[in-house]
C-alpha cells in the first residue's frame, strides 16, 4: 500500500485531478481532467505511466457526475493507494483566507458565506470538498485559494474608489487565478528564470481569463476584482463592464438574479457570437458574429496587458497559459501583434513564453504537508 495525495481543482466548466505519492508530490502517478461540463461535449480523459491516455465521452455531464466518476476511479481501480492528504482549490478566500488552511466545519461555513462572490465557482469547490470527506473521512484536507497570492497587492491595485469603510469590510480587488500564477512562478524558478528582475505578465486565458502583473515572484495588480466577472472578455462571463449598465439594467424592470444570469452564464464570447463559448468552435466557424467576437476578445487582452505593464512601469515577458493561452496560436499571434510597440528589456520587444498552468502540482504539495500533521 502506497502512501498518496490528491489534488482537486473544480473550475467554472471543469474538474481537473492528480494523484502522487505524498512522498513525491511532484510526480503525479495519475491525472485526468473532465472538461465542457454541461455540454454535449463533455468529456473525461484520463492518464497514467502505466496505462496512458484514456478517453470517455460524458454528454451533459455536471460538476457532481464528473467528480463522482473521478473518484470512484481512485476507489475500484488503485486500491493500492491509501489518500493520506487531498488538496482542493477554492477560488475564493475573501479577506480572511490568504494561504492554504486545513479544512475545518467553521471554514466550510465561512466557504459559503463568499459564495456569492463567485457563483460560478464556489459550490463546486465546496462540492469536492464534501464529496472528498465522504469517500476519504479520515484523511486530513486542506483548502487552498487562488485569492491568496493577489494578497498584499499595493493599496493603489487593490482598492476601488468608494469610500474607505467599503474596502475596510472586505469590497476589493481580491484578484483570481493565484493558484495558476502561483504554479507558473515556481515551474519558472526551478528552470532558474531571473524572476525576481524580470517584469512579468501572465495571460492566463480560459473559459475565465485573467492578467496579472508578477513582480519578485508576487502580485501587484491583476485585471479581476472583487468577484470573477471583471476585466477580460470571458467564455460566457462579460468582463470589464460601465457599472452605469448594470443601473440602466436594473431601472428598466431586470431583476438582480436576471443580471447575474446574464453577466455570469449569456455574456462573453458566447454572448458576443450568440454560438459557442469555447474559442475552438469559434475559431472553426465562418459565421461574421465568430469573427467580430475574437477581436474583441483579444482587443480587451491587449488593453490588460499595457494596464500590467503601466503597474510595473514596463513589461519584459508575456507568459501565456490557459487552454486559450497554451493552445490557440493565432490569438496568441494576434495579441503580440497588438502589443508590438512595446519594447521589451533589449529594445526589441516583448519576450513571450507559453507554460501550462499546473495548479493541481501546487495542490499536491499543499496536500503532503497538510498530511505530515496528521
Amino acid at each position: 500500500m502506497t502512501d498518496a495525495v490528491l489534488a482537486l481543482n473544480t473550475g467554472s466548466s471543469s474538474v481537473k485531478f492528480s494523484v502522487a505519492r505524498a512522498s513525491a508530490p511532484g510526480a503525479p502517478l495519475l491525472w485526468g481532467a473532465a472538461e465542457r461540463l454541461g455540454t454535449d461535449k463533455a468529456m473525461i480523459t484520463l492518464h497514467s505511466h502505466d496505462d496512458g491516455r484514456q478517453e470517455q465521452s460524458v454528454p451533459g455531464a455536471t460538476h457532481a457526475d464528473a467528480l463522482q466518476r473521478l473518484l470512484a476511479i481512485l476507489q475500484t481501480d488503485r486500491r493500492d493507494l491509501r489518500m493520506t492528504g487531498v488538496g482542493h482549490r477554492i477560488v475564493h478566500g475573501g479577506h480572511r483566507f490568504t494561504a492554504p488552511e486545513p479544512v475545518t466545519p467553521e471554514v466550510l461555513t465561512a466557504l459559503e458565506d463568499i459564495v456569492p462572490l463567485a457563483p460560478l465557482h464556489q459550490p463546486h469547490g465546496i462540492g469536492a470538498i464534501r464529496a472528498a470527506q465522504d469517500l476519504f473521512p479520515d484523511v486530513r484536507h486542506v483548502a487552498c485559494f487562488d485569492t491568496a497570492f493577489h494578497a498584499g497587492k499595493p493599496f493603489e491595485h487593490d482598492a476601488y474608489a468608494l469610500p474607505r469603510r467599503y474596502y475596510d469590510e472586505g469590497i476589493r480587488r481580491y484578484g483570481f487565478h493565484g493558484l495558476a500564477c502561483q504554479s507558473i512562478c515556481t515551474a519558472l524558478r526551478a528552470e532558474g528564470f531571473p524572476l525576481d528582475t524580470t517584469r512579468l505578465a501572465i495571460a492566463h486565458l480560459g473559459n475565465g481569463c485573467s492578467v496579472t502583473a508578477v513582480e519578485n515572484g508576487r502580485s501587484k495588480a491583476t485585471s479581476m476584482g472583487f468577484s470573477v466577472l471583471d476585466g477580460l472578455t470571458m467564455g460566457t462571463r462579460c468582463g470589464a463592464l460601465d457599472p452605469g449598465v448594470i443601473l440602466h439594467l436594473l431601472r428598466t424592470g431586470h431583476s438582480a438574479e436576471e443580471i447575474e444570469t446574464l453577466l455570469y452564464h449569456r455574456s462573453g464570447l458566447l454572448g458576443l457570437s450568440g454560438l459557442s463559448s469555447d474559442m475552438r468552435d469559434l475559431t472553426a466557424s465562418d459565421r461574421p458574429e465568430a469573427a467580430e467576437a475574437m477581436p474583441h476578445f483579444v482587443a480587451r487582452v491587449v488593453g490588460e496587458v499595457c494596464r500590467a505593464a503601466g503597474a510595473m512601469g514596463g513589461l519584459d515577458v508575456l507568459v501565456f497559459s490557459g487552454g486559450i493561452g497554451e493552445n490557440a496560436a493565432p490569438i496568441r499571434t494576434a495579441i503580440m501583434q497588438g502589443l508590438a510597440f512595446l519594447p521589451g528589456r533589449d529594445g526589441s520587444g516583448v519576450e513571450t513564453m507559453v507554460r501550462a498552468a499546473r495548479e493541481e502540482d501546487v495542490l499536491l504539495r499543499a496536500a503532503a504537508q497538510v498530511s505530515k500533521g496528521r
